[in-house]
C-alpha cells in the first residue's frame, strides 16, 4: 500500500490514555481511526464499519480480545480483516498463541513505534496483495 490515508484501522482498547496514544500515533500517521472499548463493541464495528485492519487489545470488558477476533474471523462478512493483537503479554510463547488463536499479527505494549507501523504495513500488503 502506498498511501495510508483511506486505510481505516479499528482500536479496541478500553484504557483511555492507550487509545489516545494509538489513536495519535496512527493518525500522525495518516491513517483513519475507529474506536471501540470492548470487544462486543468491536464485532458490531467490524460489522458496521469494515475497517481495513484491527488493533485489539486482549484484557477487555464484556467480552475479551480473543473471543471478540474468534468472532469476527468466524463471519463470512469479517474474517477477512486482519486482526493484530495489542497486548501487554510479552513473554517468551505469547506471540505464538496470538497467532495460533487466529491473530494476523501481533504488537507487544509498551508501543515501540517501529513495530506497530511494520506490522500494520505487513498486515495490510498481505490483505491487499
Amino acid at each position: 500500500m502506498e498511501t495510508t490515508e483511506n486505510v481505516r484501522i479499528l482500536v479496541v482498547e478500553d484504557n483511555f490514555m492507550n487509545k489516545v496514544l494509538v489513536k495519535e500515533l496512527l493518525q500522525v500517521h495518516g491513517y483513519g481511526v475507529l474506536e471501540a472499548s470492548n470487544g462486543k463493541e468491536a464485532v458490531d464495528m467490524a460489522e458496521s464499519h469494515h475497517p481495513d485492519i484491527i488493533l485489539m487489545d486482549i484484557n477487555l470488558p464484556e467480552m475479551d480480545g480473543m473471543e471478540s477476533t474468534h468472532i469476527i474471523k468466524s463471519r463470512e462478512s469479517t474474517k477477512d480483516i486482519p486482526v493484530l493483537a495489542l497486548t501487554a503479554s510479552a513473554m517468551k510463547g505469547d506471540e505464538e498463541k496470538f497467532l495460533k488463536e487466529g491473530f494476523d499479527g501481533y504488537v507487544p505494549k509498551p508501543i515501540q513505534l517501529t513495530v506497530l507501523v511494520g506490522e500494520l504495513e505487513r498486515c495490510l500488503k498481505k490483505a491487499y496483495s
